[in-house]
């Protein structure tokens, strides 16, 4: 689902990624770990195509993305990769329904199917009766719900999660934690998470270290 290829990343004199290959097959969730400044959120971003690479290759879902133009690579991020950050960045004035149809809608979908699939999706996630509240009315641990039902809402390829459970209560993040499980055992959903909770890293299916730019054997 996920290969690279002697992945570079650059910013000015500074080298974030010194040559990353990285293979992740459809249906693993994979935890990527290691300190501060290794470069997780940079291969993240890199994955998620919200960043070219400085030099390589990134293979998703069997498409060179590296040579996509900026608006085919807007079109490929929109249907094929769904993000979940720490903090959920759910839009205030929309109901949890409106949310999760946006990157539907934004795709031009059918709006029948795009509402008919959001429904679905909350009602797996164990929203459904939170539909019309908003975020203020919404607990963390639902919006959290609410925000992965919007990155799943086009089907994606892959499933990408920058600290999903960081801002989160003890329970609410346990709950979370086994949620991208469920996702991976009914949907055969990609997903690929950089975390620095332990807990969620040991669940995985597999750990990749980062330290310094590199993947540590």
């Amino acid at each position: 689902m996920i290969e690279t290829k002697d992945v570079h990343k650059s910013f000015g004199t500074l080298e974030v990624l010194k040559g990353i290959d990285l293979r992740i097959d459809k249906g693993e969730v994979v935890s990527i770990v290691g300190p501060s400044g290794a470069g997780k959120t940079t291969l993240l971003q890199i994955l998620g195509t919200l960043s070219r690479p400085t030099s390589g290759e990134v293979m998703i879902d069997g498409t060179p993305v590296q040579m996509l133009s900026d608006k085919q690579i807007s079109k490929f991020r929109n249907t094929k990769i769904g993000f979940v950050f720490q903090f959920h960045h759910l839009l205030p004035e929309f109901t949890a329904m409106e949310n999760v149809c946006i990157p539907g809608y934004i795709a031009r979908r059918d709006r029948t199917d795009v509402e008919r699939q959001a429904r679905e999706l909350l009602e797996m996630l164990g929203m459904e009766h939170r539909t019309e509240h908003k975020p203020a009315e919404l607990s963390g641990g639902e919006q959290q719900r609410v925000a992965i039902a919007r990155a799943l809402i086009n089907s994606p390829a892959v499933l990408l999660a920058d600290e999903p459970s960081g801002n989160l209560d003890t329970k609410n993040k346990e709950e979370i934690h086994k949620l991208f499980f469920t996702l991976r055992d009914t949907l055969g959903q990609t997903v690929v998470i950089v975390t620095h909770d332990e807990q969620l890293a040991r669940m995985s299916d597999r750990e990749i270290m980062m330290v310094d730019g590199w993947i540590r054997p």
